[in-house]
């Protein structure tokens, strides 16, 4: 079992603030939307924010709004985003240690912690102390390799490997949001102190749209998310495809960001193919407040990925008082319970994933009842006081270890 870091739960003190920077290749807009305002307005009690990213095009950003952003531009190429990264992010964490006299740092990945790790040495250096929270919100060993081909594959793992190597070892602190990115992190480094707590959801958004669920049994499936091979979607499809004419109002509804624009093209190349054009709809990513509104009025909510930190998209379907179908991968155990808020089906089983979308919709009852149970899962499983005293008990810890 990985070391769990235990501190007393307590109210977040207003005497006690904190400086803490961010880093990680999360995409903001200014100003910020609306989920990620909520987000940075509930954390800005702890102290003052700092954000290293992406803007959402090719010109660098910086504003304040909650948390003091820095956002370099998003290049087309991901390999120029990460040398951007562990170039640029380097010396923009260096400005705030130094400028800003930021003592906390939380990197998003292993690898985005390079920049976080860089800049924890060279600030040593000069005598300045810092701490290095490591997060990991996915399988960062082999979901690369299963969003698109890689070529040089052996040379990528091993740099891979490398940079996850560094970064882990400069660590204080690990946070990682599902018992499997637990493992995963404890398989690498089972000395350091771990927190759990999932990733950031607009919970609230979500739950007041399950209360004014439908009653009628719509019958629409739902997926919501990028489209990429990673999410699975050609296998939703193909499974639809074997049941469509069974149940000729059935819709499929595809809600997501193309973000790898070859894949989506094949995606609606094989709809066409399959004679679907008029059950499959495809939407562009959505804001959160649309997005609850389709998900409250589905029938049940599908996501067939190959790999999974947690699945969050899951959570905030079933806030909306959906039943939900998705791969047993990565977190999602963690959230689906096997008939009694969902179904749980192996990657890639087209046949397994066909049979419980026809049981569904065959049984609207039964399916109707584990939306009520899910909606109940929700409730508990995540709540946004229990995401704030997460960080609270991570600045805590960097709090005791930098006063030594």
């Amino acid at each position: 079992m990985y070391r769990s870091l235990i501190i007393k739960e307590r109210e977040i003190s207003t005497s006690l603030k904190f400086k803490c920077c961010w880093i990680g290749g999360a995409r903001y807009s200014h100003p910020l939307d609306a989920t990620s305002e909520k987000k940075f307005r509930h954390l800005k009690p702890l102290g003052e924010l700092f954000i290293i990213g992406f803007s959402k095009n090719i010109l660098p950003r910086q504003f304040t709004e909650h948390a003091h952003f820095y956002l370099m531009p998003q290049l087309p190429l991901s390999i120029l985003r990460y040398a951007e990264m562990f170039i640029l992010g380097t010396i923009l964490t260096l400005w705030v240690i130094f400028r800003h006299k930021v003592q906390i740092l939380v990197a998003q990945s292993p690898y985005e912690g390079v920049a976080a790790a860089l800049a924890k040495m060279i600030a040593r250096w000069f005598g300045r102390k810092v701490f290095l929270v490591i997060e990991s919100h996915g399988d960062f060993e082999q979901s690369l390799f299963l969003q698109k081909q890689i070529r040089l594959a052996s040379l990528y793992r091993f740099l891979m490997r490398y940079a996850a190597n560094f970064t882990l070892n400069s660590a204080d602190l690990l946070r990682s949001v599902s018992s499997v990115t637990a493992r995963q992190l404890q398989q690498w480094k089972s000395d350091k102190p771990m927190v759990q707590f999932p990733a950031w959801t607009d919970i609230e958004t979500f739950l007041s749209f399950g209360l004014t669920k439908n009653k009628y049994y719509s019958g629409k499936i739902l997926y919501a998310g990028v489209l990429t091979y990673l999410k699975g979607v050609a296998h939703l499809v193909n499974a639809f495809a074997s049941i469509a004419q069974d149940f000729p109002q059935t819709e499929l509804m595809i809600i997501g960001r193309e973000d790898d624009k070859a894949y989506a093209t094949q995606l609606k190349a094989q709809v066409r193919k399959l004679g679907l054009e008029s059950q499959v709809q495809f939407m562009p990513q959505l804001d959160q407040q649309t997005l609850a509104k389709y998900m409250s009025q589905a029938s049940v909510f599908v996501l067939p990925s190959l790999s999974e930190g947690l699945g969050r998209v899951v959570i905030e379907a079933m806030a909306t008082g959906v039943a939900a179908i998705a791969s047993n991968v990565g977190g999602i155990p963690d959230l689906v319970q096997e008939g009694i808020n969902g179904f749980l089906v192996p990657p890639g089983d087209e046949k397994a994933l066909a049979d419980r979308l026809r049981w569904m919709l065959e049984h609207p009852t039964e399916a109707k009842e584990m939306g009520r149970n899910a909606r109940a899962f929700a409730e508990q499983f995540f709540s946004t006081e229990t995401y704030i005293q997460g960080y609270q008990k991570i600045f805590e810890a960097a709090q005791e270890l930098l006063n030594q």
